[in-house]
């Protein structure tokens, strides 16, 4: 953002003998954007695609001092919003439902859950190595079909039922064993599918999200992203643009001339690994809200979140505090553990049994840093006394409970009134 003049004013310190971000703690006023939200509060998002602040995006983009793009205001009118249906997978009872594609995220999430429900996890805990072996494996076979298969599913056939049929997973949960399997190949869910080639690259991430529950039992989900940290580093009218076309493949086709599913193409929107998850209980009432940022590696801490509650029945905050690990078919990540944010372990000993016990390779073990940004919220319905007559009965009546949790690893907070 040093290279664009408003992005450089309000988040540069100006006043120093060195051109350094404005130190934390500083108060920022933000007017510019102020005034874009009045005009989407009152005009509605047509104040957004039309007129002067799409004119503002359109010409912030041609006259970028580091690369001039080619986004011209036309681009903007004909910009569609598609609604789409959500993709869900029964998990030991729960639906777990999330976006579909171009996400890659409610699809991922469901293979390894589809995968894991394969395995009785009843007499472990959240951290015995057996348990990360089989979310490792189970991430190597979902981000293999991830790679292949999911684009844009209006440029492209992807197999949604066939990548969350019980069988299929059944059969790809067969393949794990008591070592670890290396790079997993992507396998041959049933349906009719266009036959491209994997695009298997990681992103990057400034992405947030939000979990919300209101008083009237709604529940929301939302992932945004603007891509990089700063987006593409250009600011207009006090908000910065993104840089989302990353999220394709850049090359379009295979060393054998195959055609890569997330390659570039007009009026495609690329893949995405965004996971906003809802998930409902066998009555069909909302269980759990759930969902982070992180690049490609949210489908894992989403995943996982889910398994720290239902298998593990850990509370939502818990869940969170459990040290990340998963694998998105290359290495297999062991977060190191935050004093006071994460929950102690011994990285170093999970690593060598993963490596004496699971054969795993000295290369694919990496401990590391692993910045999620969880927030979840669990719906419990909790039995009271009430008062009159059933009280006196012996009836109890029900009482909904909202139990949070927020990821210190970041800037979470949880707030409720």
């Amino acid at each position: 953002y040093f290279r664009d003049p408003m992005a450089f004013e309000y988040f540069v310190d100006a006043n120093g003998d060195e051109c350094t971000a404005k130190p934390a703690g500083t108060r920022m006023r933000n007017r510019a954007y102020a005034r874009t939200l009045k005009a989407l509060a009152s005009k509605g998002a047509d104040a957004f695609y039309f007129g002067p602040i799409a004119k503002d995006i359109a010409d912030a983009v041609q006259e970028d001092l580091n690369i001039p793009g080619d986004m011209t205001v036309e681009d903007l009118e004909n910009y569609d919003v598609v609604e789409r249906e959500p993709v869900c997978i029964d998990y030991r009872g729960y639906n777990v439902c999330g976006m579909g594609p171009p996400s890659s995220g409610a699809l991922a999430v469901g293979q390894i859950l589809g995968i894991l429900e394969n395995f009785d996890l009843t007499d472990y805990k959240p951290l015995d190595v057996e348990v990360v072996h089989l979310f490792a494996q189970a991430g190597r076979l979902a981000f293999a079909d991830r790679g292949k298969y999911v684009a844009d599913s209006d440029f492209i056939t992807v197999p949604v039922e066939g990548m969350l049929d019980k069988v299929y997973l059944a059969e790809r949960a067969a393949m794990i064993t008591g070592m670890d399997m290396g790079t997993a190949d992507p396998g041959t869910p049933p349906g009719v599918f266009d036959p491209y080639s994997p695009d298997t690259t990681a992103k990057l991430s400034g992405t947030s999200h939000v979990s919300i529950v209101d008083r009237y039992g709604n529940a929301l989900s939302m992932t945004t992203t603007i891509e990089s940290s700063f987006g593409n580093g250009v600011m207009v009218r006090g908000f910065l643009l993104n840089n989302e076309l990353t999220d394709f493949s850049f090359a379009s086709e295979d060393a054998d001339g195959n055609p890569i599913a997330n390659r570039v193409q007009p009026n495609k929107r690329p893949r995405s690994s965004m996971s906003p998850t809802i998930v409902f209980d066998r009555h069909g009432k909302v269980e759990l809200v759930t969902g982070s940022p992180g690049g490609s590696r949210i489908i894992g801490y989403t995943a996982q979140s889910i398994m720290n509650i239902l298998d593990f029945g850990l509370d939502p905050q818990e869940a969170i505090n459990v040290p990340h690990y998963q694998n998105r078919n290359s290495y297999t990540e062991l977060e190191t553990p935050i004093p006071g944010i994460t929950l102690d372990y011994d990285a170093d000993a999970m690593a060598e049994q993963l490596l004496d016990e699971y054969e795993y390779g000295y290369s694919d073990v990496r401990i590391q840093s692993m910045t999620s940004g969880l927030s979840n919220i669990q719906v419990v319905e909790s039995g009271r006394g009430g008062k009159g007559k059933d009280h006196r009965k012996g009836h109890r009546q029900k009482h909904t409970i909202l139990v949070g949790g927020a990821d210190q690893r970041r800037d979470g907070a949880v707030g409720g009134r």
